[in-house]
């Protein structure tokens, strides 16, 4: 018998704030004797696990609720905090003990105890109750380290230098192109010294605990006592250092020790410093590369000791004679000193660092995911196309840097230059990647030395190498030998979240191409490009974002970018088209629409996927800031500038939008951004920006129609997949008008021959303009063919990432992520995984799998905020099977496109009525079930599916 048998209906609840207010949600309450175990599990502290450095006050906690019965929901809660975990298992919450809460949340639960204090450890449980009243057990212990609360508690820690960068020398924002170099005299000039730095103290006390809170600027890699401290590369994250300077916190307890201990660290330039040598897309001067630090040690004595940089600490050169995050980096062997960063070392020929006045941002914590090393490739093959001459190919194209063991004689040297491509001589091409770019290393000639660069990274799949020999063809050869040489893959270290999987093997192939395009464009911002650009691009941000964050979790990613539009917004209310704004831009490439509407999308979107509010309350003066800078820009609601549909295709070389009329691209999202503002404000209980948001919506919308729209023939501006696509998704075609336009819609997809001609903003919105408009065949049938340009065409001419034009050009990128709107519909299309209208935090969610024909089976997973959602079908003779997972403390309304519902089975049993509910998500010929958490098999003749 089924278990649902067993439920009890207890009440219908009316979806409520939306225009499908008819939807009941049948909730169901379980009656039964609570047999299986129900545990709390992946308890977090700011969406991190036992995170160091949180510099807020009242920090959130989250967890998930694990139970393999269904109908599981959380009814209350209780929080402990305490000083010490032997506090914690007594029971003994020190700091807060919430009591019993009884509410339903497991996200975003603020701490309400004792003030917490800077840099100190916090130990904390929480148990819950179920729908029964029956108490979990307290989940395991975890923690948390604060960071640094207050900005005059860093008085002490003093920015130390190797030299000081003069005022007159200073390039704030950074000048491209030679027009504006030519400008800057001495400016961006010389190489910066890549210093080490260095300080000995004694600790004669046995330690309890201790932690280190660093910023380098640009970046750093910290030693204790000769070991580099933590696995992280380029930190700390780059931002506007004017007015935000990210530190980073390590606990470093067991890396000291009692008596003489030494920090060591190098400091490389970033973004801080790009001088006007090789490839560069900026000459950016915040000053020389400069170094600020506090150690907190915790004695078991329960006294203390700080050590902060100051004037006794000491510098020098590093052997790294050249560092740029645009143009590579070199390294001298010989300039070495081993055990610098030891205890034992003489430094007397050292200097004394010079005491700087720092790049006037406050010290923040950064929360958001370090970059680090993700995955290894060894050569697929070596070529030698010319004397001289090595090109190694690592098989995939992707963010990173080389590392390499190497045996020669002193002084020899090695030149390593990455690309993406080989030309048609089969050497580097780095023609669209920004040239030159290469790794300069002289050998000091002193066994296998091993060596990688520490402050950049490029775009590429191989490597050329002059200089030295690959060992399997050294033979005969009287050059240094190259025994070992790996591509190491860096990107941001967001958590993987999602897995999609099908039967057509196109689409398993486009997903990792778009998937590697995202790894190497998820950096400290969502960057355009590995090599060439690397700036923070926004149109991604809103566009791209709901793919992403299907595969990765996002939530602090995201935040700090929110952050970086906040910093970046100027006072006219403009958000620039990237930010950090390192480069000055002109025109469109400075200022459009669809790029810095990401400042009212992205925070929408945050709360939307995580039912994060706090994005929106600290985002809403800039999103109302930015909506006026529109309006200021419009003439009679129509704005008329900016890029348009980047990059779509049309008969000249892409850029600038070519068949879409700039200002309907503009408009739109000028009209969708109000909207978002309207509900925005509605959240946070601002009725009457509400209101005055609400109706300025609907005077946009009336204008854009009487411009865009031709009621005889239904077509919208140029009739582009564009300027269908995004007056169908913003809702913004009148009721009476929307069906004849989605057909003429179809009707010109299908006359092209199934082509993709939509860009960089408009493919995203067509995508969601098909799957809404029931037309996911359509979607499968463009995009499942390899002869006209798309994500087929582009892997079968080689590429192993998504490339920046649909036809795979050599002269543009061929790592980009701003087309890969397609993994968005393999989850929520092909799996079905979306949320109901109403939903924050994937708690109400919609399952809408489209069975197409040509696919057999897909598999799809989702670790949502609140639980992983896992949705898998697959045809099976006559039949078709759909698996369903909803996690606990949710519910899903499930939209099958059947006829017959009496065709359906739960397991081996007829199909409970009380499942089958009215929805406004079901059409005529479909049928909505609404079930609670936990695993369903659903299965139904194939002949019942209406495709």
């Amino acid at each position: 018998m089924s278990p649902w048998l067993n439920y009890k209906k207890v009440k219908v609840m009316k979806r409520i704030k939306s225009i499908n207010a008819n939807l009941l949600l049948l909730l169901l309450f379980i009656s039964f004797k609570v047999s299986a175990a129900v545990l709390v599990t992946d308890v977090r502290c700011e969406n991190q696990q036992n995170p160091l450095g949180i510099d807020k006050l009242q920090p959130s906690f989250n967890w998930k609720i694990s139970s393999d019965q269904r109908g599981t929901f959380q009814k209350a809660y209780q929080i402990m905090v305490a000083s010490s975990l032997q506090k914690l298992n007594e029971g003994k919450a020190d700091y807060w003990d919430s009591q019993k809460i009884e509410s339903g949340s497991n996200t975003f639960i603020v701490y309400k105890g004792k003030a917490l204090g800077s840099a100190s450890k916090y130990y904390w449980k929480v148990k819950i109750w179920n729908q029964a009243g029956k108490a979990t057990s307290w989940s395991e212990p975890a923690y948390f380290v604060t960071g640094i609360f207050n900005q005059n508690e860093w008085n002490n820690a003093k920015w130390v230098a190797y030299a000081e960068m003069p005022d007159s020398l200073r390039v704030v924002p950074g000048q491209g192109g030679s027009e504006r170099e030519a400008k800057l005299g001495l400016k961006a000039k010389k190489r910066s010294i890549v210093p080490y730095f260095r300080k000995a103290f004694m600790s004669n006390k046995d330690i309890e605990e201790a932690f280190v809170f660093v910023s380098g600027l640009g970046q750093y890699e910290l030693n204790i006592n000769g070991t580099k401290t933590g696995n992280y590369f380029l930190t700390p994250g780059w931002t506007q250092y004017t007015k935000v300077c990210f530190y980073n916190t390590y606990d470093v307890t067991n890396q000291l020790r009692k008596g003489e201990n030494v920090i060591g660290a190098i400091v490389g330039n970033g973004f801080f410093y790009v001088n006007r040598e090789r490839y560069r897309k900026t000459n950016i001067a915040f000053g020389y590369p400069m170094l600020r630090l506090k150690m907190i040690i915790q004695f078991k004595d329960g006294t203390q000791q700080e050590i902060v940089s100051g004037a006794d600490w000491k510098t020098t050169p590093s052997p790294i004679t050249f560092s740029s995050i645009y143009g590579g980096e070199d390294y001298d062997a010989n300039m070495e000193q081993p055990g610098w960063n030891a205890p034992g070392f003489k430094d007397a020929q050292w200097n004394k660092v010079q005491v700087i006045k720092g790049p006037g941002g406050i010290m923040e914590a950064q929360k958001d995911p370090c970059l680090q090393v993700m995955n290894t490739f060894l050569p697929q093959k070596i070529t030698h196309p010319k004397a001289g001459f090595y090109v190694c190919d690592f098989g995939q194209n992707a963010s990173g840097i080389i590392h390499f063991k190497v045996k020669g004689k002193k002084g020899e040297t090695i030149k390593i230059t990455p690309a993406e491509l080989i030309g048609e001589d089969s050497l580097a091409n780095q023609t669209a990647s920004g040239k030159p770019y290469y790794y300069y290393y002289t050998l000091k000639g002193e066994g296998i030395e091993e060596w990688e660069p520490k402050f950049t990274y490029y775009g590429f799949r191989y490597a050329q190498i002059e200089g030295a020999v690959p060992e399997s063809q050294s033979k005969g050869q009287d050059k240094a030998v190259i025994q070992e040489i790996k591509f190491l893959h860096t990107r941001n270290s967001a958590p993987i979240v999602g897995s999609f999987e099908c039967s057509n093997p196109l689409f398993n192939k486009i997903f990792d191409l778009i998937n590697w395009a995202m790894k190497s464009n998820l950096a400290s911002v969502t960057t355009d490009c590995p090599h060439r650009e690397k700036l923070g691009w926004l149109e991604v941000t809103h566009l791209v974002g709901s793919s992403i964050k299907y595969n990765y979790d996002i939530l602090n990613y995201f935040n700090k970018i929110i952050e970086d539009m906040i910093n970046g917004q100027t006072s006219e209310g403009l958000v620039p088209d990237y930010v950090p704004e390192y480069n000055t831009s002109d025109g469109g490439f400075r200022d459009s629409p669809e790029w810095g509407s990401s400042c009212i999308l992205v925070p929408w979107y945050v709360y939307k996927w995580y039912g994060d509010k706090a994005a929106l309350s600290k985002s809403y003066d800039m999103m109302q800031r930015y909506a006026a800078y529109l309006g200021s820009k419009a003439k009679d609601n129509i704005l008329s500038y900016g890029l348009g549909d980047w990059f779509d295709l049309g008969p000249a070389r892409p850029g600038p939008s070519q068949l879409t009329p700039m200002s309907l691209t503009a408009t739109s999202i000028f009209y969708y951004d109000v909207d978002v503002l309207s509900k925005v404000a509605d959240v946070l209980g601002k009725d009457e920006d509400a209101k005055k948001y609400s109706e300025l919506a609907e005077q946009l919308k009336s204008s854009f129609n009487k411009k865009f729209f031709n009621s005889d023939t239904k077509v919208y501006g140029s009739g582009s997949q564009t300027s269908y696509s995004m007056p169908l998704y913003f809702g913004m075609v009148e009721p009476q008008y929307r069906k004849a336009v989605n057909e003429n819609l179809v009707k010109s997809i299908r006359a092209s021959g199934n082509a993709l001609t939509a860009g960089d903003i408009g493919f995203r919105y067509l995508v969601r303009a098909l799957e809404e408009g029931g037309a996911s065949d359509l979607l499968y049938e463009m995009n499942n063919q390899d002869n006209v340009p798309g994500y087929g065409y582009q892997i079968k001419h080689g590429a192993t990432a998504l490339t920046e034009s649909w036809p795979a050009l050599k002269y543009v990128s061929n790592n980009h992520m701003m087309l890969g709107h397609l993994m968005e519909w393999f989850y929520s299309g092909l799996g079905g995984i979306k949320q109901q209208d109403e939903d924050v935090g994937f708690q109400k969610i919609l399952i809408e799998p489209q069975f197409i024909k040509g696919i057999d089976w897909v598999k799809s997973s989702y670790n949502s905020i609140n639980g992983n959602i896992v949705v898998k079908w697959k045809k099976q003779n006559s039949e078709l099977f759909l698996d369903i997972t909803v996690p606990a403390n949710s519910s899903a309304i499930v939209v099958l496109p059947v006829s017959n519902s009496d065709l359906i089975k739960e397991g081996e049993s007829i199909l409970p009525k009380n499942m089958i509910v009215k929805s406004s998500y079901a059409g005529e010929k479909e049928v909505s079930l609404s079930i609670l958490s936990g695993k369903y098999r659903f299965r139904m003749p194939y002949s019942n599916i209406q495709l």
